[in-house]
């Protein structure tokens, strides 16, 4: 686990919620990824998840849904006083989106060896070649969360060995 800052008991707290938008990713068919953003007075400010299939887009990750929420109703982009919560670590856009938005802190679940960009890959949000840096802790609710993705792709696997042939 690569962590710059400590757990808390509220991390636990808003990655359960994060959990919860993962959950809710699956049912649509979407790779369960879910994000939560969180004031400083810990109040969910914004909440979300995956929706590239559902919306033919593939911007639609949980984390960038999160942060176009949470800057519409709070009428501003610089999101500096916020923490993401997100069952994943994010991508290359993902990072760069938060940083862009320049949040404070960023809390991933589970690492992604392919496409993690925060700590696997790039160190986007915790180098100092970008102009901001977010601070992040990994691995809160490790295990929830590399499982919630786990029984996603196990059973899409599963799937699409019973379905039958294609006729073309």
């Amino acid at each position: 686990m690569v962590t710059s800052g400590h757990q808390t008991l509220d991390d636990v707290v808003y990655m359960q919620e994060a959990l919860l938008e993962g959950e809710m990713a699956a049912a649509k068919g979407e790779v369960p990824v879910g994000a939560v953003l969180v004031d400083a007075y810990g109040k969910i400010v914004a909440r979300a998840h995956n929706l590239r299939e559902t919306t033919y887009d593939p911007t639609a990750h949980a984390e960038v849904l999160a942060l176009r929420s949470a800057s519409h109703d709070l009428e501003r982009f610089r999101l500096s006083d916020l923490t993401l919560y997100v069952t994943l670590e994010p991508c290359v856009m993902c990072a760069g989106a938060l940083v862009l938005a320049r949040a404070k802190r960023v809390v991933y679940g589970c690492s992604d060896p392919k496409a993690g960009a925060v700590d696997t890959h790039f160190g986007v949000g915790i180098s100092d070649v970008l102009n901001h840096r977010f601070e992040r802790t990994a691995g809160v609710l490790e295990a929830e969360c590399r499982a919630q993705l786990q029984s996603f792709f196990a059973a899409l696997r599963a799937a699409k060995r019973t379905a039958p042939p294609r006729v073309d």
